[in-house]
C-alpha cells in the first residue's frame, strides 16, 4: 500500500468515526440519518466504517442533518487543510468537534451550555 492510499484510508476511517460519533451525539439511528440526508442506509453504514469517502454533496447533507459545520466534515475527509477546521464557528460546534471528549461528555456539555444560554 502506497503512502497516498494509506493517508486516504486514514482520512476515510477518521471521517467515518467522526460521523458516527456526531450521529450518536445527535441521538439518531443510522436509518434516521439516512432519511434526513436522503442517502441510503447501507451507503452511510459503509461511510461510517471507513469503506467509502463520500462526495462533497453527501458530506454537506450529513453536516446539515447533524447540525454541524460542513467545513468540519470537509476537513475530516481531507478536502480542506487541517488548519481550516481549527476555528469553530460556535461554542456548540467547538464541543462537537473536540476529539478529546467522548460522545457522553459532549452530550453533557451541550446540555449544560444550552441550559445557560436558553432564555
Amino acid at each position: 500500500m502506497n503512502a497516498k492510499h494509506s493517508k486516504s484510508r486514514a482520512h476515510a476511517n477518521a471521517l467515518g468515526e467522526f460521523i458516527k460519533m456526531q450521529r450518536e451525539l445527535a441521538h439518531l439511528s443510522l436509518r434516521q440519518l439516512s432519511d434526513l440526508t436522503r442517502v441510503s442506509n447501507p451507503y452511510l453504514s459503509q461511510v461510517e466504517r471507513g469503506l467509502f469517502k463520500p462526495s462533497a454533496d453527501v458530506l454537506k447533507s450529513i453536516a446539515d442533518a447533524l447540525q454541524i459545520s460542513a467545513e468540519a466534515l470537509f476537513a475530516q475527509a481531507g478536502f480542506l487543510d487541517d488548519d481550516a477546521s481549527k476555528t469553530p464557528t460556535s461554542v456548540e460546534s467547538a464541543i462537537k468537534m473536540d476529539a478529546g471528549l467522548t460522545a457522553d461528555q459532549k452530550d453533557t456539555l451541550l446540555r449544560v451550555y444550552r441550559g445557560f444560554t436558553q432564555k
